[in-house]
């Protein structure tokens, strides 16, 4: 894991290697919190999974319903999908829109995903968070 907080990927493991090197990838899975999660060696309380998506809910919630959805694939964030990701990406924001209905959020909910250190992305691997349950106005920061 990264060395900062103790819940980053691995993410500078392989600077300066190709995005396909297997033995690069596997370093920075082997680091990875999400990783870890969806492999089942951290548990966490699932909400849904199919064969590309694994979702559950955030430890730290920020409103009524807080979950995760993440790829099984690694990616490091929305800065680093590549044209092949794009049906696994696609298939995520299918899978957002069940989820938020199997939980109820009928009346709206908000997608984000944090795309870096200063916009607060803490674990390096490429999640949505879905948040409802509540009013959130019109402030785009929860």
């Amino acid at each position: 894991m990264g060395a900062q907080n103790g819940r980053r990927c691995a993410r500078n493991a392989g600077a300066g290697r190709q995005r396909n090197d297997d033995q690069w990838r596997k370093q920075v899975m082997d680091g990875c919190l999400f990783c870890k999660i969806v492999n089942g060696e951290i548990p966490s309380t699932k909400v849904f999974e199919d064969e590309i998506s694994y979702a559950f809910r955030d430890i730290n919630p920020q409103a009524p319903v807080h979950v995760l959805i993440v790829p099984k694939k690694h990616i490091a964030s929305v800065a680093e999908i590549a044209p092949e990701d794009e049906a696994v990406v696609g298939r995520i924001f299918t899978n957002i829109a069940k989820i938020a209905k199997d939980e109820g959020l009928d009346k709206g909910y908000r997608v984000i995903s944090n795309v870096g250190d200063d916009a607060g992305q803490t674990v390096h691997h490429l999640h949505f968070h879905i948040l409802g349950g509540k009013n959130m106005g019109e402030v785009l920061v929860v």
